[in-house]
């Protein structure tokens, strides 16, 4: 391959064509919804969705201030785009290696718990705001 953008998309066989200006906002945007459509399909992201509205209604019965929704928001976002990337790793290795190899397993196992950190610092976050600031004040 040359170094033109020549990613396939689905149903197209050739180079795609590089669009500019406001052609270019759209696309990125449609790219972005596919993204997150194909990503609503993993459990993992449905639970974390989930666990984010518990927080949310937990920071509200204990009248979280609008500094830690905002700090909340941030790391969800962050949980997203990690979730995003370890999901893009797993099809790839899926589709380059679909036989088990140490170095798939490895790929797969760095990319699961870079999502684990995450979930975790979410998760510390969500209990200091809901039991130490908001229930311990």
């Amino acid at each position: 391959m040359d170094a033109k953008n020549t990613t396939h998309r689905l149903g197209q066989t050739g180079p795609v064509e590089k669009q500019t200006g406001i052609r270019h906002l759209f696309a990125a945007a449609s790219y972005s919804l596919g993204g997150a459509k194909r990503l609503i399909g993993e459990a993992a992201f449905r639970h974390e969705l989930i666990a984010f509205a518990i927080a949310m209604v937990a920071f509200t019965i204990v009248g979280a201030t609008f500094f830690q929704y905002v700090a909340m928001a941030i790391l969800f976002l962050l949980m997203m785009a990690f979730e995003a990337i370890n999901t893009a790793i797993e099809e790839i290795v899926d589709r380059v290696s679909p036989e088990i190899s140490e170095m798939g397993k490895n790929a797969k196992d760095l990319g699961s718990f870079a999502c684990l950190c995450l979930i975790v610092a979410n998760g510390v976050y969500a209990g200091y705001v809901v039991i130490f600031d908001g229930f311990m004040n």
